[in-house]
């Protein structure tokens, strides 16, 4: 059996690896030019935990991580407002919880593919073809491939799901926020914030800082907005948005890089009523992005992985395998959209109010038996069925 996989992101990656360790013939196929840097810090626990722990990627994934103490809101002047210790959250999930930047997951699940696997960068899908007896795929540079699947794994805009399931303002559910990540050489504000993920208390822009190993500072910010178009020139929104915010702030939009270099896009959710059509099949973000604001989006991303590779492991045709992969797997991602969706005011309060409300729920969340409920509701629903 021979799969393409169109996207070289963490759930694509995490496919191809289930699939090569089956015996399919995987190709996995990239726009990009290479790996990409950009990207912000995960947590990385719950159904997706579960599943690199099955796959044996956990003590690389250890390497990598980092360890936060404590999630410290701050004032215009850098005084802690409000916090949560990660160290509570974590006993209370038993321990099964890392912070780790993007990158650096879809560098060790990239590590962990055997040679066999054909990865490609700088070319995608441009036509998609169902045949007697698969998929034709011919791709951006002029190649094609014939085979029994195609993945689309591309991510909230993804092209696969444009070509077979139709255009993107079909799909996708805009929250109301933008989003952008990036990274700069800052040696003071390095040891202003080694430790800790420090994010401003603020209301309606926020933006949060954190030490990296590399002597680097990454930067992460999210913003109210109904724009539904993305910027030409995300560093100048990024400087704008958020240049009336205090504290360190300034600072690092003076060391905000050029555009290329920044991440930027929507805080959106993909909503679909069927994730395959034929032998094509959507994952990940691709076919349900929750949203930074439900988090483990990387985690649902490896699960999902996981779960698609395990049904299609089983007895049966492709497309019943299919099916059988969103049966069991529908439940999980319903579950955290909505919790995204509930989040949205306690994740970015939109007044005073409201801010003054989360300062006192983050106080109440260090009592004991708040904390545990507090983290069944961030975990949500429990982990990988056959992990």
């Amino acid at each position: 059996m021979k799969a393409v996989i169109c996207g070289a992101g963490i759930a694509g990656l995490a496919l191809a690896q289930r699939l090569d360790g089956m015996g399919w013939q995987v190709v996995v196929l990239e726009r990009a030019p290479g790996p990409r840097g950009q990207g912000y810090m995960v947590d990385f626990f719950g159904p997706g935990y579960d599943a690199a722990e099955a796959m044996g990627l956990l003590p690389r994934l250890r390497e990598l991580s980092y360890r936060v103490d404590e999630v410290s809101y701050v004032d215009e002047r850098g005084r802690r407002r409000a916090g949560l210790d990660y160290g509570r959250f974590s006993r209370v999930v038993g321990g099964r919880l890392m912070s780790i930047m993007r990158p650096d997951l879809e560098r060790a699940l990239r590590e962990g593919l055997s040679d066999r696997v054909d990865l490609r960068y700088g070319t995608g899908p441009e036509r998609i073809e169902e045949t007697a007896d698969g998929v034709r795929v011919t791709l951006a540079d002029g190649g094609a491939e014939h085979a029994d699947l195609l993945v689309g794994a591309d991510g909230v805009h993804s092209t696969v799901r444009r070509l077979v399931f139709g255009g993107e303002d079909r799909y996708l559910r805009h929250l109301g926020f933008h989003t952008a990540a990036f990274v700069f050489d800052d040696p003071g504000l390095l040891r202003e914030v080694s430790g800790r993920f420090c994010l401003t208390d603020t209301v309606g822009q926020q933006m949060g800082f954190y030490a990296l190993r590399d002597g680097k500072v990454a930067a992460f910010a999210v913003h109210r907005s109904a724009q539904r178009e993305l910027p030409a020139d995300a560093r100048a929104v990024v400087r704008a948005e958020y240049g009336g915010l205090g504290w360190i702030v300034p600072r690092a939009l003076e060391k905000c890089p050029p555009h290329q270099d920044v991440y930027y896009d929507h805080v959106a959710q993909i909503v679909m009523d069927g994730w395959s059509r034929g032998r094509t099949v959507l994952t990940g973000d691709a076919a349900h992005a929750v949203s930074l604001l439900a988090g483990q989006g990387a985690s649902l991303g490896v699960a999902g992985a996981y779960v698609l590779a395990e049904e299609l492991g089983r007895s049966g045709s492709v497309e019943q395998r299919l099916a059988a992969y969103e049966r069991r797997w529908r439940p999980v991602v319903e579950d955290r959209q909505r919790a995204g969706r509930a989040a949205a005011e306690w994740f970015l309060p939109s007044s005073p109010t409201r801010l003054r409300v989360r300062r006192l729920a983050m106080r109440l969340s260090a009592l004991p038996g708040v904390d545990r409920l507090m983290a069944r509701s961030l975990s949500g629903k429990p982990s990988v069925p056959g992990a």
